[in-house]
């Protein structure tokens, strides 16, 4: 088991959740949360990378936050919302564990719900620094901080991300990605090629985001990494690792 947040359950209340865990594959644009429709499931994401998008009326679109396996898509589900106007699919493949999301709020365990509203304080962060970014931050710092955020969830140093995703992630034109990731190259922290970006010197890249990156990562270590909530054991779910493709 991957997931961060589902590895912080108490023990029997992961005990009581497990049966209910449905294996998903996830492959690339597969859709998680679509726009003002039911949200039915909630998925704890285990491998790959998953964004949020918003878009206005006039279809334009910005991606506000990353989910990987640290955390939950279908999260509003937590605060008592059926949906939202924000949409959310898989940009890097992956799989997952998902429920109906009438169960979770089953869960009556005062840890589970403190745990999943310290998880829902840790995204409105995230978002008040993607805003913070883009007000106060050049758009070479915003994407290096972008390229941690992806790092921080997508195992190894290779990130299979598109010239388009890094567009939507930064909101500028897709032919302006290529003069930013340039930028990164010159400084020796990346190299980028058709479709993947390569971590060569972390440290760099959290140098050049500067103050953008970093503080509501240390919200979730804090709060939930190094709680001192006890964690679940790791179970066998539903005997395959993973046998659905959402």
């Amino acid at each position: 088991m991957n997931n961060r947040l589902l590895r912080r359950f108490p023990e029997d209340a992961f005990e009581l959740l497990a049966p209910f865990l449905e294996p998903v594959d996830l492959p690339v644009k597969c859709p998680l949360m679509l726009p003002r429709k039911p949200i039915e499931h909630v998925c704890f994401i285990e491998s790959g990378l998953a964004s949020m998008v918003a878009e206005s009326a006039e279809g334009r679109s910005l991606e506000v936050r990353h989910i990987g396996r640290e955390g939950i898509a279908g999260y509003p589900v937590i605060l008592g919302v059926d949906r939202t106007p924000n949409k959310t699919f898989m940009q890097v493949s992956g799989h997952g564990l998902q429920v109906a999301k009438n169960f979770l709020p089953t869960l009556e365990n005062a840890d589970v719900r403190q745990l999943l509203l310290r998880y829902v304080h840790t995204c409105e962060l995230q978002l008040a620094h993607t805003a913070l970014a883009a007000a106060k931050f050049h758009t070479h710092e915003r994407l290096a901080r972008w390229l941690l955020m992806c790092h921080d969830r997508i195992e190894g140093n290779d990130l299979p991300l598109t010239h388009d995703f890094l567009a939507l992630m930064l909101g500028v034109r897709r032919a302006g990605v290529t003069d930013e990731l340039h930028i990164l190259e010159g400084m020796h922290a990346i190299k980028s090629t058709r479709g993947n970006v390569r971590i060569l010197d972390r440290d760099m890249l959290i140098e050049i985001a500067g103050g953008c990156y970093g503080v509501p990562e240390q919200e979730y270590e804090r709060l939930i990494e190094n709680s001192p909530q006890p964690s679940a054991l790791p179970v066998q779910l539903n005997g395959n690792r993973h046998h659905h493709t959402l």
